[in-house]
């Protein structure tokens, strides 16, 4: 596979380029364990669970965290 120059890219519309985005992610997606975690990370992921389960109310709910994301805050 040849790579497209990125002055090619830079061509491409924006909905174009976003496409070819959400492509690329599919394709990594779809190969999820090409990319492991790494000790550090699955040790995170372990302590965010335990935290969860530990207190599942000590969160937000998706409304709250996507309103504050719009916020900018």
């Amino acid at each position: 596979m040849s790579a497209m120059p990125m002055e090619e890219i830079r061509k491409l519309p924006v909905e174009e380029r976003l496409r070819l985005v959400e492509d690329i992610w599919e394709s990594i997606h779809s190969d999820g364990d090409a990319l492991p975690l790494t000790p550090a990370q699955r040790d995170e992921l372990e302590r965010r669970l335990a935290a969860h389960r530990a207190d599942p109310a000590a969160g937000d709910d998706l409304a709250t965290v996507l309103a504050r994301i719009r916020r900018g805050a």
